[in-house]
């Protein structure tokens, strides 16, 4: 455990927000939004309510399960919205539901609701490790995490920075617990993956490739695991890698605006280093595409894109 915390503690505590939006697609990062759109997806009824596993699925709930496609499959946070509602109401001890009102809270900045979602999450989380301690465990951890982005949001980096290392702290410990039960668990690897591809790219001692070889392993469902890939692969500057990944995500995400946002990031990227016209104009048209859909996305989110998109368009008009 102690090897974990050997990084300067400003550098860790100051990504907790990002990984919290990152993770759940609050702004993330982690879009993230195909689910009850998706109801075609539910091939087995068996498995209904559980979008990580396709086999020994746990209770996670149809409105959860809804949710969370509508965000992370078809990017329609609206929809998603809905969802969570019910779920909220008729799945009242899942501490996914919780997280996830937590990740639209910070995306549509309400730092309230992020603070009361944060405690639902933890809550929920420590309540199901009678039942299932894998889970009730893994999202003890994610609630200390969303806890300690609550903290850095309210007092800030430096004042914040004691309290919310001693929940990271806490957030591994967790982890641990879980991994200690179940260490191939696709939703642990997936979760678990992206912090620690987080880490592993915004950290100069940590290992990348080792991340994005654990989360491609054992990590699902899939289309997360390629776009987060894809993600970290963006953040490295390695854009033929990230291009490669964001392909195999839209292949199974095809509606979803947020995976058309990520792609047209890495071809603008990809097409100023190499200087490539070509490049830059598909990255307007994917900037388009993704902008066909404003209207299931964040308010913030589409002023992103189009800022994003306009600057491309100066660039590529410059050349």
């Amino acid at each position: 455990m102690t090897k974990r915390f050997s990084s300067p503690r400003l550098v860790v505590s100051a990504r907790l927000t990002t990984f919290a939006q990152t993770a759940f697609g609050a702004a993330f990062a982690f879009g993230v939004a195909p689910w009850a759109i998706a109801l075609n997806l539910w091939v087995n009824p068996s498995l209904a309510g559980d979008p990580f596993r396709n086999r020994e699925p746990h209770q996670i709930g149809d409105q959860t399960e809804a949710a969370f496609k509508a965000i992370f499959q078809q990017g329609n946070y609206p929809a998603a919205e809905r969802y969570l509602e019910q779920a909220i109401s008729k799945e009242p001890n899942e501490p996914l539901a919780y997280a996830m009102k937590a990740s639209l809270a910070y995306g549509n900045k309400d730092w309230a609701k992020l603070d009361t979602y944060s405690q639902k999450t933890l809550e929920a989380g420590q309540k199901l490790i009678p039942s299932d301690p894998l889970r009730g465990n893994l999202y003890t951890a994610v609630g200390h995490f969303l806890e300690g982005a609550v903290i850095i949001i309210r007092d800030g980096t430096v004042n914040g920075v004691p309290q919310a290392f001693s929940r990271l702290r806490q957030v591994y410990e967790y982890l641990d617990k879980a991994e200690a039960i179940s260490a191939n668990d696709p939703e642990l690897n997936l979760i678990k993956g992206y912090m620690d591809l987080l880490l592993a790219v915004n950290l100069p001692f940590a290992s990348p490739d080792q991340s994005i070889g654990r989360l491609e392993r054992n990590a699902a469902p899939g289309y997360l695991v390629d776009r987060g890939i894809a993600l970290a692969y963006r953040d490295l500057k390695r854009y033929p890698q990230a291009l490669e990944y964001v392909n195999r995500a839209i292949k199974t995400t095809s509606d979803n605006p947020e995976i058309y946002y990520l792609k047209a990031q890495i071809l603008k990227e990809l097409g100023q280093k190499e200087k490539s016209q070509q490049m830059i104009e598909e990255a307007i048209a994917n900037f388009d595409k993704a902008l066909t859909k404003k209207a299931q996305l964040p308010g913030d989110l589409v002023k992103q894109i189009e800022g994003e998109r306009k600057n491309a368009v100066s660039l590529n008009n410059s050349r």
